[in-house]
């Protein structure tokens, strides 16, 4: 029997909200192993002067416990 986890995590990118997912996932997979699936919670951007510059993405993690 396996026991998961789920993680919050914020991830942003100037290029896409895609951008921002693989960039959280990869950031997260420097320290939590054994990542097994992910879900888009939120996603968000920032603008100014009527031009999006950063697209903001919250992911739930689920990992398996060791």
């Amino acid at each position: 029997m396996s026991v998961a986890k789920v993680s919050e995590i914020q991830a942003s990118s100037k290029k896409s909200f895609e951008d921002a997912i693989q960039t959280g996932i990869a950031r997260a997979g420097k320290t939590i192993r054994n990542i097994s699936g992910g879900w888009v919670k939120s996603q968000q951007v920032v603008v100014e002067a009527g031009k999006v510059t950063e697209y903001r993405v919250l992911i739930k993690i689920t990992f398996v416990l060791d």
